[in-house]
């Protein structure tokens, strides 16, 4: 009987010697705000019009509800109907890695 006690308990904590997990850490998120003020929510599109100016594009509206995308410099303004909902900052695009071994194109 202690025979089989013995045996369930090692069985059990096999799989616990098996299981492993990777850890993925990460960069903490940007959390600082935009440089320069842009609109906020709630904001009309005349509102932003008269205060930040045309925006350099403006995309038209997608969906249901509408939802139209402007684009400014440094940051991109997203309306719902005619209501500002957020601005979000535009980060630069990562640069890819330069391979020192690898020669470059010519």
């Amino acid at each position: 009987m202690h025979k089989h006690y013995v045996l369930a308990a090692a069985l059990l904590m096999m799989p616990s010697m098996w299981a492993r997990a990777d850890v993925l850490t990460m960069p903490p998120a940007e959390t600082a705000a935009p440089a320069e003020p842009t609109p906020a929510a709630g904001m009309t599109m005349d509102q932003v019009r008269q205060k930040f100016g045309e925006p350099r594009k403006a995309l038209p509206a997608v969906g249901k509800p509408p939802i139209t995308r402007w684009e400014y410099e440094g940051y991109i303004v997203y309306f719902e109907h005619h209501y500002v909902l957020r601005a979000v900052p535009v980060r630069a695009a990562p640069q890819a890695p330069v391979d020192a071994d690898v020669p470059a194109a010519e």
